[in-house]
């Protein structure tokens, strides 16, 4: 049985945390079925969950992702028990490498071997999920005699941030999903390929973050997108996965200039082909065309980031106007 496509929004919303109650039931009357935190420089990824899991039932919970350093591996396994005590088959905890600025520039962290950090942590977190007592070596770090004190009802599915083969796979083999992120409609069955060749028939959930502004100021929005571009593919695993997704000739000009110090013209070199692949934009009628092929090239569950490229663009008439059933 196929799984159900679930139209998903990232969290948190614009605002303050304590005003978004509201905002979240709204969430779920338009249709949206599943919010999804980030984790980077602004509220860690658990607190906009944790207050969802109370304010609103009718939304599932994921994170997108919670890096895997960050986190010492007990303290990762106490932090989603206690959301997924607080919301018993509502939440699903996705990890990932995060990037070298984050774990090492931002926080200290040695970036080292980021794929066995991955794959040694959702084997810890397999193993403390099942209540025993975790006395083991992993590649990546060593357990001696830790035991989860919640017992859970249902232990969340674990889903892997995946770039190129290597994760994809790790997220296809032991994973329960793969989250996926800056990438075109028509690269999905690229990387689902992958996940699903490593899960060997069975079935999983693949989460697209799709960045996403409604509007047809293109000049404006095409602007505007190339500073978020160019932050991000200059980032040594998002160069290397726009590499491997067949990009590289077009980024080519935009990786010499921000090497050579010169960021204007590293924008002024990024074609308005791979804005538009990137970054949905358009009326609003085409942006959710636009969604819907990333749902018809494997996506099951879809994290809008609605990007504020057009200033005259207010948020929640971009969610209302992308949400499920609008017209």
């Amino acid at each position: 049985m196929a799984l159900p496509i679930r139209p998903g929004m990232t969290v948190p919303l614009p605002g303050h945390l304590h005003t978004h109650r509201d905002r979240l039931i709204e969430l779920a009357d338009l249709g949206y079925t599943d919010i999804w935190s980030a984790e980077s420089d602004g509220g860690d990824g658990l607190t906009p969950l944790a207050l969802a899991a109370a304010w609103e039932p009718r939304l599932r919970l994921g994170t997108a992702i919670l890096p895997a350093f960050t986190r010492a591996p007990a303290l990762m396994a106490q932090s989603a028990a206690a959301l997924a005590d607080a919301a018993p088959g509502r939440f699903a905890l996705g990890l990932g490498t995060s990037s070298n600025v984050i774990v090492e520039r931002w926080n200290g962290v040695p970036f080292v071997e980021p794929y066995k950090r991955v794959r040694d942590m959702v084997r810890f977190l397999r193993d403390a999920f099942s209540g025993e007592k975790v006395t083991r070596r992993y590649d990546s770090f060593e357990i001696d005699g830790f035991r989860l004190g919640v017992r859970l009802e249902t232990p969340p599915p674990i889903l892997v941030a995946g770039l190129r083969p290597g994760m994809l796979r790790l997220a296809g083999r032991e994973g329960d999903g793969v989250i996926i992120n800056w990438l075109a409609a028509h690269d999905v069955p690229t990387v689902t390929k992958v996940v699903d060749e490593a899960a060997g028939g069975a079935e999983r959930e693949v989460v697209a973050r799709i960045f996403v502004c409604p509007s047809e100021n293109s000049d404006v929005v095409r602007a505007n997108a190339r500073f978020a571009i160019a932050a991000y593919m200059n980032v040594p695993v998002y160069a290397a996965f726009q590499e491997w997704l067949g990009r590289g000739e077009q980024l080519a000009g935009m990786w010499a200039a921000w090497k050579a110090g010169d960021r204007k013209a590293a924008l002024a070199e990024i074609p308005d082909q791979v804005v538009d692949d990137l970054v949905v934009h358009g009326s609003p009628a085409a942006c959710r065309a636009r969604i819907d092929e990333y749902f018809a090239g494997g996506a099951t569950t879809s994290s809008l980031a609605i990007l504020p490229l057009d200033p005259e663009l207010e948020h929640w008439d971009a969610v209302r106007a992308l949400a499920p059933g609008a017209d």
